[in-house]
């Protein structure tokens, strides 16, 4: 009994083939070597079992280092998105302290510019066509067309349409057409005037940023392809301030920026001549921000 125990020990580390001859040998019974066989079989089936889990385990590892990874990218991504969108804020805080106001797209509501000097920015506005005088000769030249084409008109159909203009001694031909011609042509440029006003054309502003290093010449024009004009210099290029002042009919009081390779650069409004004062005032501040000397002076 004893070495049959012992036999059968030895019998357990073998393979089910050696185990079921081995057994035969020993004179084992049939029903005996079955129910060794099974638990053989239910071990090896547990052991191909757990090798399955191992790999179950290590798929579903890989499977969360990938989700890991994915994860990671995604949070790179929304850390670029992030830093992309306040880089553009920051430029649109830029955008705002120049115009001074919150940016309204494509609009051209950007009337009004506001004057800034520090160490690093300055900006100089410049005033368009909305100012007092072209209002004022808009509304003269309006107010004689109509009254020469309502005078034409009056004599045309014989009848005063006007109660405070008499036209019954005047004849259409000559006098009512000429009249009418004239009282045309003044609404047309009265016309253009309003337009001009109304789309502020020449107003814009001149800055130089010391930071970005450049020096930015900003005016609205008319309506289509050069509807804003945004001419741009590198501020090293800029070598002197010139001041050009010329009296007599047509006087002229002009501050220039020389730049290396682009000739001089006009930073006044036209049309509206600036006192010898504000001119000696900008030329000077321009000068002392960009340490460069003054010419013409």
């Amino acid at each position: 009994g004893t070495a049959g125990r012992e036999q059968h020990l030895k019998v357990r580390t073998v393979d089910p083939a050696k185990k079921s001859t081995i057994m035969s040998a020993l004179g084992v019974s049939s029903s005996a070597r079955v129910a060794v066989l099974t638990s053989v079989a239910a071990r090896n089936s547990r052991t191909r079992r757990g090798r399955g889990e191992s790999k179950s385990a290590f798929t579903g590892d890989a499977m969360v280092m990938k989700s890991s990874s994915s994860s990671s990218s995604r949070t790179i991504s929304m850390r670029s998105t992030s830093s992309s969108t306040v880089a553009k804020k920051r430029t649109s805080v830029k955008v705002n302290a120049i115009f001074g106001g919150e940016n309204k797209g494509s609009g051209d509501s950007e009337d009004e510019f506001k004057k800034i000097v520090n160490d690093v920015v300055y900006v100089d506005p410049v005033v368009g066509a909305k100012r007092f005088s072209n209002y004022f000769w808009a509304s003269v030249v309006t107010a004689g067309a109509s009254g020469f084409l309502i005078t034409g008109a009056s004599a045309y159909f014989k009848h005063n349409l006007v109660f405070f203009l008499d036209a019954s001694d005047i004849e259409f031909f000559p006098q009512g057409l000429v009249m009418s011609f004239y009282g045309i042509a003044g609404l047309l440029l009265a016309t253009y005037l309003w337009l001009t006003i109304n789309w502020n054309v020449g107003a814009g502003y001149n800055e130089f940023n010391k930071e970005e290093g450049i020096f930015r010449v900003f005016r609205y024009g008319f309506p289509g392809k050069n509807r804003r004009v945004n001419l741009l210099t590198d501020l090293k290029d800029v070598t002197a301030v010139r001041v050009e002042i010329a009296d007599g009919i047509n006087p002229r009081r002009v501050v220039y920026v020389k730049c290396k390779g682009k000739g001089d650069i006009p930073l006044t409004r036209i049309g509206q001549p600036l006192t010898l004062a504000e001119v000696e005032r900008q030329a000077a501040e321009l000068a002392k921000f960009l340490q460069v000397p003054i010419e013409g002076l």
